[in-house]
C-alpha cells in the first residue's frame, strides 16, 4: 500500500511538475520566497491591531506559536526522521522534472511553507472569526505558495497535502491553547 501511495505521489508530482512556462519561473520563486509576503504580514497586522488593540498581542502570539510549532515539527522532526529526498535531489529525475534555480534541503517530507501558510490561514480565521471580514483569502495564498513548491521541484504532492494537514491540526491547538490560557489569565485577574 505505501508503495502505491508514493508511486501515485510521484506520478501526480511528474504531472504538476511538467505544467511549466519560463516566464512563470522566477514568479514561481518569489511566490515562495518569505520576504515577498512581508507586505502581507504587516497589513495583517495593521488590520488585527486596528480591529481590537487590546487582543491583537494574544492573536499575533497564536500566530507565532502556530508557526513556531508546525514549523519545528516538519523541518526539525519530520524531515530527518523521514529522509525523504525532495523531487529535485533525486537521481531519477534528472532531465524528467522543471527545478528552477535551487532545491533547498536534501529531505523534503513534509512542507513546512504548506504547514506555515495553512497554519496562519487557519489560526486567523479561527481566532478572528465574525471580526474581521474576508481572511478567506488567506487559503488561497497558502495553496497558492504551496503549489509554488510542486513547481520548483522541491516537494511531493503528499509533502504539500501533509503539510496542510499538520498546519492546520497545529493551529487548531494553537487557538485551544490561546483561549484557555487567556481565559485563565483573566480569572486570575478578576479575583
Amino acid at each position: 500500500m505505501i508503495e502505491t501511495l508514493k508511486k501515485w505521489d510521484e506520478d501526480l508530482f511528474l504531472w504538476l511538475n511538467s505544467f511549466h512556462f519560463d516566464w512563470l519561473d522566477p514568479v514561481m520563486l518569489q511566490i515562495s520566497e518569505t520576504i515577498t509576503w512581508v507586505p502581507l504580514y504587516a497589513y495583517l497586522i495593521w488590520r488585527i491591531f486596528k480591529m481590537d488593540r487590546a487582543n491583537a498581542w494574544w492573536v499575533l502570539g497564536g500566530v507565532a506559536l502556530t508557526i513556531l510549532a508546525a514549523d519545528q515539527f516538519t523541518s526539525g522532526f519530520l524531515k530527518p526522521l523521514m529522509e525523504r529526498l525532495r523531487p529535485c535531489h533525486d537521481p531519477r529525475w534528472e532531465g524528467i522534472m522543471h527545478n528552477y534555480e535551487r532545491c533547498g534541503g536534501l529531505y523534503g517530507f513534509v512542507s513546512s511553507h504548506a504547514a506555515n501558510t495553512f497554519g496562519m490561514a487557519v489560526f486567523l480565521n479561527r481566532k478572528l472569526k465574525g471580526k474581521v471580514k474576508n481572511l478567506r483569502w488567506l487559503y488561497l495564498y497558502a495553496v497558492v505558495v504551496s503549489y509554488s513548491r510542486i513547481y520548483l521541484g522541491v516537494h511531493y504532492p503528499f509533502d504539500i497535502l501533509l503539510g496542510a494537514l499538520i498546519g492546520t491540526v497545529v493551529a487548531w491547538l494553537a487557538w485551544f491553547f490561546i483561549v484557555i490560557v487567556k481565559r485563565e489569565l483573566v480569572k486570575q485577574a478578576l479575583k
